[in-house]
């Protein structure tokens, strides 16, 4: 029997070494181009009114000099913006470790240090820089500190310039609606030679519009240029300090309180009919940089004031109007407070608080704004109406509601007699949140500018063999398959014809 075993041993290893043989040569080994890893990228957006995390990758090889950016993921710090831990030591930090913990988990941990990380503050600590610079440097520091014990490639923690804010929302808008860079039928990524469009911000202490343009700008400081994916792209961008929805509130409370006096009870005329809320003089209405030009030589800060509302649509916007100065312009052309704007070119998307306040429009009203008139004819109907009415329409609570009207008369303004859209140009204004998934503010564009600055790495190669050399090994290994199957076969009949004779 031993002996019988042993006559298949022989092909037993021929058949064994012809199957190793055949599946190493079908393997791929030629010199290939291997898809990269992802890089990864952290920014921390802080506003005025919160902290938002957000998470990037691209492709390590990168394209262009610039990354292929999309959204990982994102966290919003609980709490307010790191501006509001004026005075609280350790509080702006401790803010942000729950979402920077979730950092550490959701990025791969290879990668951790070559994670570049970076915070950009915005209106809340511009503001904040104006009235107590010092705070505003210790919290910046307190927040780096924090950011450096992670173990990412920290980069930086600076107040971004009002303009820089405005020029990373356009790349953020331009970039998520494929105009600077498309991925083609082909599988390459393309140009794909399309206009630019426009882009609308409106946070909680700063509004900016930026967009590309080929006319002179008068005012220097209003010109950014940036080089992404190989282009040179020229903009003018403007950020409105004290333009945002909050301070534009204080701001129109503060107007109220100046033209009626410091008393008791204060009547609003934004505020919905019978409406009511109790507020601070310091704390609600003047104790920010914003309102300084209304304040009251003589008030108590602790005094509490009734704000009435009267739902009375014309003497809103009367008071609305009063908040911008369209006068005197020491250039060819201007916004508004003496400011130089070229003229509009092209489409535009407004996000943040501009896509808030369209959708409560278009939702308490059922109307699609599409003109000025149309747009006027909206907000007169929400101004009219009550807050059990506008409850119940938008299904939000009165602590939503009660501004609806101050900031969509607003945003009327800003964007009709401010900006200068008219019944051509208005149409041209697509409101989003979000865009091919991912959240549309300055971050993005900030991350994709920062990305230009990370080494790419090389694409990963395998061996392979050229086709007539592998051709022809995978020849022999099959040759030595069928001589072990037929050797095989050979011992098993001659086996069974000794069975048989016996």
């Amino acid at each position: 029997m031993a002996v019988q075993c042993s006559q298949y041993i022989p092909a037993v290893v021929l058949l064994v070494l012809a199957i190793v043989g055949i599946l190493l040569v079908v393997l791929p080994t030629e010199e290939m181009k291997q898809p990269p890893q992802n890089m990864y990228g952290i920014v921390l957006d802080a506003g005025s009114s919160h902290t938002s995390v957000y998470i990037y990758k691209w492709p390590a090889d990168k394209q262009n000099d610039t990354g292929i950016v999309t959204q990982h993921d994102e966290c919003h710090v609980k709490g307010g913006g790191i501006s509001s831990y004026a005075g609280i030591r350790g509080g702006a930090a401790k803010s942000l470790e729950a979402c920077l913990e979730q950092a550490v988990k959701v990025i791969p941990k290879s990668r951790h240090h070559q994670t570049p990380l970076c915070l950009g503050a915005t209106a809340g600590m511009r503001l904040l820089n104006i009235v107590n610079g010092t705070e505003s440097q210790r919290i910046l520091k307190e927040v780096e500190n924090k950011l450096k014990s992670y173990p990412f490639q920290f980069k930086e923690a600076v107040i971004l310039s009002g303009q820089a804010e405005g020029a990373y929302g356009w790349v953020t808008v331009n970039y998520l609606l494929e105009n600077f860079v498309k991925f083609g039928f082909v599988g390459q990524w393309l140009n794909p030679g399309r206009e630019t469009i426009g882009a609308l911000d409106l946070g909680g202490a700063s509004t900016q519009i930026t967009f590309e343009t080929s006319e002179k700008v008068e005012n220097e400081s209003n010109v950014m240029e940036l080089k992404l994916y190989g282009q040179i792209y020229r903009l003018y961008t403007q950020s409105f300090l004290c333009y945002g929805q909050d301070q534009f509130l204080r701001k129109l409370l503060a107007h109220l309180i100046k033209t009626q006096g410091v008393k008791p009870q204060v009547f609003h005329p934004c505020y919905p009919q019978q409406f009511n809320v109790s507020v601070r003089l310091g704390q609600d209405v003047f104790d920010s940089v914003c309102t300084k030009d209304y304040r009251p030589a003589q008030f108590d800060p602790h005094m509490t004031v009734t704000v009435v509302g009267t739902g009375d649509y014309r003497s809103c916007l009367d008071s609305v109007m009063q908040m911008f100065s369209f006068g005197s312009c020491p250039y060819s052309k201007c916004s508004f407070d003496g400011v130089f704007q070229p003229s509009l070119r092209g489409s535009f998307m407004a996000f943040s608080a501009f896509y808030f306040t369209h959708s409560y429009i278009t939702r308490l009203t059922s109307k699609t704004i599409t003109s000025p008139d149309e747009m006027a004819e909206a907000v007169q109907l929400i101004c009219n109406m009550t807050m059990d009415e506008m409850v119940e329409k938008a299904k939000q609570p009165e602590r939503y509601m009660k501004n609806v009207c101050a900031v969509s008369n607003f945003v009327q303004v800003l964007l009709i007699q401010g900006y200068h859209f008219d019944e051509v140009s208005l149409r041209s204004i697509s409101f989003q949140k979000k865009a091919g998934g991912a959240s549309v503010g300055w971050a993005l564009g900030y991350m994709l500018s920062l990305s230009n600055l990370v080494p790419a790495e090389s694409l990963g190669l395998m061996k392979a063999l050229p086709s007539g050399p592998w051709a022809g090994i995978l020849f022999l290994f099959v040759a030595l398959l069928v001589i072990g199957l037929g050797y095989l076969l050979m011992i098993y009949r001659n086996t069974r014809t000794k069975e048989d004779m016996v």
